[in-house]
């Protein structure tokens, strides 16, 4: 499809997309500070999410309960309820429909909206503050919205102004809007790449403009240049349809820990934790993984990443956590401690393709799928931490596990 010229793109963010939920779902948290966690016994709980008053008490996302709740003791701990999440998601997006059959997903609360042909851009703010207005009425949830001529200063602008609001970067004022802005502000440069700039002397995204792409090519391949591109109003990119949208390439998790790891037991720990979410994932997408990928991040901030072929296509929590551990044990040389992990199912396929491959011997695989299917069912209905394999469980009990600050990486809509 050619690139219309006169583009109308809107970004929609939820406000405080999970704590809102769970607000709507128990009325008398509004106006208290509220976090999203995993479960407060153990030693792995972490904020997933806060609303504003948590925010403003100095909760952040990320750090474990304990740390929160040292911010904030009047903090109101709630477990997570993913199905509701998805619920009010794929409701909100019917609302998008309304307006546009261009929609592009970005994780379970962002969506691009593409009305280009039928709406004007000056139109943009008023349509937007519609959309803004139907989702409030209709839900009770609030949104930020960012009109722009590109998906990437759509993006941007739905981050200037939180909550309920509407910003409009347009192509006579973008300079003026957006070159002030902090570099990692900008889509693609995240928190390692940003310090990079910082170190020389790059600190907002005009500075980016006013930098040579070639330098910025040496810095970081050709992600330099589109960062240059990006910065400069520069984007093309469209927004998909439904239909459209690629498949599922990977279904991955990761986590960046509030004090590094430096020993393999505590890199255990993790990995049960994120192969979890990634077992889960693939079963409610009916996908099995032929290949799993361990990534760390050392306290330098180097990235490292090995891959394995798993025996079997699997959707099962055990196979990815004995592989994923396997995969790290055996090719990780320890020489700094570890800042991150992340840990990715790969080389999908779906799972009728994976049940047809499994043995007539397999009986035993079979009752554990039944087995994760009862637990997956059981965490959506009383939060994730609701109930744990006791074959992994212990394993999580052992180490002297350090708190972890979650980070989620959702890799599909």
């Amino acid at each position: 499809m050619n690139i219309k010229k006169d583009r109308v793109i809107f970004h929609c963010d939820f406000n405080n997309f999970f704590a809102s939920v769970e607000c709507l779902a128990t009325p008398e948290l509004w106006g208290r500070p509220v976090a999203v966690c995993g479960n407060t016994q153990e030693r792995h709980g972490i904020v997933l999410a806060k609303n504003m008053e948590a925010k403003r008490a100095g909760v952040r996302t990320g750090v474990a309960v304990w740390e929160a709740k040292a911010a904030c003791p009047d903090l109101i701990i709630i477990p997570p309820h993913y199905d509701e999440y998805v619920a009010y998601s794929k409701y909100v997006r019917k609302i998008y429909s309304r307006y546009t059959d261009r929609i592009e997903s970005m994780g379970i609360d962002e969506c691009w909206l593409d009305l280009t042909g039928s709406i004007d851009f000056k139109d943009g703010e008023a349509v937007a503050n519609e959309i803004r207005a139907a989702v409030r009425d209709e839900t009770g949830l609030t949104i930020s919205v960012g009109v722009s001529f590109n998906k990437v200063f759509a993006k941007l602008g739905s981050d200037m102004k939180k909550p309920d609001a509407v910003t409009v970067i347009g192509e006579d004022d973008f300079r003026e809007k957006v070159w002030s802005l902090p570099a990692g502000d900008l889509l693609g440069v995240g928190t390692r790449a940003a310090t990079v700039l910082l170190r020389r002397g790059i600190a907002t995204i005009g500075d980016i403009v006013r930098s040579d792409p070639e330098y910025l090519a040496l810095l970081f391949g050709k992600g330099g240049r589109q960062m240059w591109a990006y910065a400069n109003g520069y984007d093309t990119s469209e927004v998909l349809l439904s239909c459209d949208s690629p498949p599922i390439k990977s279904v991955g998790h990761g986590i960046t820990t509030t004090r590094d790891l430096t020993t393999s037991g505590e890199v255990k720990d993790v990995i049960i934790e994120l192969s979890q979410i990634i077992g889960e994932k693939l079963r409610r997408e009916e996908l099995a993984a032929c290949a799993v990928a361990v990534s760390v991040r050392t306290c330098e901030l180097k990235v490292k990443e090995y891959q394995g072929t798993l025996a079997r296509p699997t959707q099962l929590t055990r196979d990815i956590i004995e592989r994923a551990y396997e995969i790290f044990r055996e090719k990780h040389r320890w020489e700094k401690p570890l800042r991150s992990i992340y840990v990715r199912a790969i080389n999908l396929i779906p799972e009728e393709a994976a049940n047809a491959q499994l043995s007539l011997f397999d009986g035993e695989r079979g009752r554990l799928m039944r087995l994760e299917r009862a637990v997956d069912k059981i965490r959506l209905r009383f939060g994730s931490h609701a109930v744990h394999s006791a074959s992994y469980l212990s394993d999580i009990k052992i180490s002297k596990r350090k708190k972890l600050a979650d980070t989620p990486m959702f890799m599909y809509m």
